[in-house]
């Protein structure tokens, strides 16, 4: 809601309110925390409305075509609010990947936009604004070589639900796989301290935070940076000690990295969830070769193997691109085959397309449209009875849910995930059976599960 903080009447933002749209992954989402934190120290309130707000940020994505356009079409509809008759926008700001990718083109085509900030700059958010303001800019875009990462010190505004929150660890990528932009857009891995992220995760369980997602661009290489005090189990242990976490759960782990010390500790850790986000883009190691991935389908079927003996009941997402240049429809067979025996438990699908800037771009034997599109139906249907059947082992057991709310179709059912379902991506427990307990957000409850919904469970409160 939008508050009037009074001030200079001659100044642009008398009531200092800004809307903010963040698009994009979660680590975008982490960036637009910090950036809402800054402006919060500054005086800046929050409002839902664009057309009540001064200020109106969109931080953008470019990961892929799809992205860009969303990203593109977002713009245009905040700068809608800058017309007096609908809004009362007095500065619009466009940062992240896109700000860092197109600054060129969007100063020249979108001449509405007032600031373009890259994506190691947003922390200078304030700044840039108070300047704008003063009429003093000397340049409308800010973008240099990302080398910024946010600390325990940066003020942040946990927009998620209060009972969770995404813990960046590092930012940027060393991989340079070769139809990935990341590392043009992120620069190079940069990882944040054990002890400034374990700062920061007692600061956000003191706000009620209980479940806690660690993210980055590749959480494997975490800490190769820094020195040997520095690494991921040092940091798991870590926050496993923080007082109020219950759930820790790791994404983008790639399987090259997946050492036997990281499984036992997934395996004997009463926090850490028995989850992992594991992108492994194809089974095909000629595919996997052009990709410049530093490992074959063999090999990621053996890390698998080894999650799934050591770890009953392991929950495994993923992450596969069809129509990479050249895949054959012996690749994708192969393909097929490293899914069905993988058996993974969440699976994003991406439609290969053509990203400028990356390696990738310049290879040839590029895959028809339409031969992507029939890869991706059969993919998912083969995916779908997978996650099907991996669900049905959850009827009749009793598992630890994290409610949510209601559920979005009716107040007659309650909301809610357990460990083996990530925010936003995942599928979700249905509570249809409360027992006549008033259940609140945040709480983590006991529920007997009865049904399966294809990606979602069904249960009742025990």
């Amino acid at each position: 809601m939008q508050t009037t903080t009074g001030g200079d009447v001659s100044s642009k933002f008398v009531e200092k309110s800004v809307h903010f749209t963040s698009l994009g992954c979660s680590k975008n989402l982490v960036d637009s925390q910090v950036m809402l934190g800054h402006m919060g120290l500054d005086g800046f309130k929050v409002t839902r409305d664009p057309s009540e707000a001064e200020v109106i940020i969109v931080n953008t994505c470019s990961f892929i075509e799809a992205a860009k356009k969303e990203s593109i079409d977002t713009i245009l509809e905040m700068a809608d609010f800058k017309n007096d008759e609908q809004g009362n926008c007095q500065a619009l700001v466009v940062s992240g990947c896109m700000a860092q990718r197109y600054a060129a083109e969007l100063e020249a085509e979108l001449p509405e936009v007032d600031l373009i900030i890259g994506t190691g700059e947003y922390h200078k958010i304030v700044k840039l604004l108070k300047t704008f303001e003063e009429g003093k800019l000397e340049a409308k875009s800010f973008v240099e070589i990302p080398k910024f990462i946010h600390t325990e010190y940066d003020p942040r505004l946990n927009t998620s639900p209060f009972y969770m929150a995404w813990l960046k660890i590092s930012e940027g990528c060393n991989r340079n796989c070769t139809f990935c932009i990341i590392p043009t857009l992120r620069g190079r891995l940069r990882s944040r301290t054990v002890d400034s992220l374990v700062a920061e995760a007692q600061n956000l369980a003191a706000t009620g935070v209980r479940e806690l997602n660690l993210i980055s661009q590749d959480l494997s290489d975490y800490g190769v940076d820094l020195d040997d005090k520095n690494n991921l189990y040092e940091l798991l242990s870590g926050l496993e000690s923080v007082e109020g976490i219950d759930w820790i759960r790791l994404f983008y782990f790639y399987p090259d990295e997946l050492t036997d010390e990281v499984i036992e500790k997934i395996a004997s850790s009463e926090k850490i969830c028995s989850y992992l986000d594991m992108p492994v883009q194809h089974f095909s190691n000629e595919v996997l070769k052009r990709m410049n991935r530093k490992i074959t389908g063999e090999e990621i079927l053996t890390k698998v193997g080894k999650l799934r003996s050591r770890i009953p009941g392991m929950v495994i997402r993923t992450s596969i691109i069809v129509g990479f240049p050249g895949e054959t429809e012996e690749d994708f067979q192969k393909l097929l085959d490293g899914v069905k025996e993988a058996r993974f438990n969440h699976l994003g699908i991406f439609r290969y397309s053509d990203e400028e800037g990356t390696p990738a771009y310049r290879l040839k034997d590029k895959v028809p449209q339409e031969v992507i599109e029939e890869r991706f139906d059969r993919l998912f249907e083969v995916q779908k009875e997978i996650a099907r059947e991996l669900n049905q082992e959850f009827v009749g057991r009793t598992i630890d849910v994290l409610v949510e709310g209601y559920h979005e179709d009716t107040e007659l059912l309650i909301s809610g995930r357990h460990f083996g379902q990530a925010p936003d991506i995942d599928g979700k427990v249905i509570i249809n059976d409360t027992d006549g307990r008033v259940l609140k957000q945040g709480d983590l409850v006991k529920i007997e599960v009865s049904e399966v919904l294809d990606y979602d469970l069904l249960g009742k409160l025990v």
